[in-house]
């Protein structure tokens, strides 16, 4: 999985934080999705302004619209 967080975002510090978040998410969520796939995900600005239930709520539904959650995997 590879993310993008650009300078527009804010300062290193912010990029980062979001960086590390985005991760996370992806960790603790690694056994819905399937193996041998590359993820890219770009952050936006919009995601500077959001706490971490609402950016993995969006994680888990664009997974989810683009079909690739295994079973076990609902998005609420």
């Amino acid at each position: 999985m590879g993310v993008t967080v650009s300078t527009k975002i804010g300062k290193a510090v912010l990029r980062n934080r979001i960086r590390r978040r985005i991760r996370e998410i992806y960790r603790l969520n690694e056994e819905k999705l399937p193996r041998g796939l590359d993820i890219v995900v770009v952050a936006r600005v919009r995601s500077r302004y959001v706490d971490y239930a609402q950016l993995e709520k969006d994680f888990l539904h664009a997974c989810g619209s683009l079909g690739i959650i295994n079973g076990g995997g609902a998005v609420k």
